[in-house]
């Protein structure tokens, strides 16, 4: 690139795809970092320590007691993605799912009908590029639900701030099962109010929301 011309580049996030190219075609950069003063202020965060075989069953009820005025539930794959909308359909609730695999004008069409308030819930997957992790304000989406755990902080960042938008407070409960408890409190960087929620016995789960005790 010419050395006269000057270039501006902007990211809400640093991966190691954006570091590479900064490396690359930046000369000697001035960088302004505002991560280390990003907060997810406005949303609860709550982690529920579960099996991979309760998940549903977590689900189901949280659907039965949260006061929800739309939902977004994230994972970690398409397959489970889909199966997961089925099953929640199954249970007699309202919903549709979105991931990278369908075709575009289907994703604008569910994503039209969610934001106009068709449908209550929405699986999708929930990686750094997707559309749904980042960059989409649903002014109605006051939970989010982490299925799956994600695996950085980033994407975690990104998912939870999907509720919680204008001004108003959200929700953001993660599922965790024994595998992903380390990983998670090591990479997952938490910001903002949060309650750790253990196992309650071997079949039930407590579950904090508000001054609420749910047994699960």
């Amino acid at each position: 690139m010419p050395t006269s011309r000057q270039i501006l580049m902007f990211s809400a996030t640093f991966p190691v795809t954006v570091k590479d190219f900064k490396e690359r075609y930046l000369r000697k950069p001035y960088i302004i970092n505002l991560m280390d003063e990003l907060t997810l202020k406005g949303i609860t965060q709550f982690y529920v320590f579960v099996e991979e075989r309760q998940k549903v069953h977590c689900l189901n009820t949280l659907f039965s007691k949260l006061q929800i005025n739309q939902s977004i539930i994230f994972c970690n794959s398409v397959n489970r993605v889909e199966l997961l909308a089925k099953k929640i359909t199954e249970l007699g609730y309202s919903c549709f799912y979105i991931h990278a695999k369908m075709l575009q004008d289907h994703r604008n069409r569910v994503f039209h009908d969610f934001r106009n308030g068709a449908c209550r819930n929405l699986v999708c997957t929930g990686k750094n590029d997707d559309l749904f992790t980042r960059g989409i304000d649903i002014q109605a989406v006051n939970v989010v639900i982490n299925f799956d755990i994600p695996k950085n902080s980033e994407t975690y960042l990104h998912r939870v701030g999907r509720s919680g938008r204008f001004g108003h407070l959200g929700l953001a409960v993660n599922l965790i099962t024994y595998e992903d408890r380390f990983n998670f409190c090591r990479k997952v960087a938490t910001r903002g109010r949060g309650e750790m929620i253990e196992g309650w016995g071997s079949d039930a789960i407590m579950v904090l929301v508000g001054n609420e005790k749910l047994y699960i």
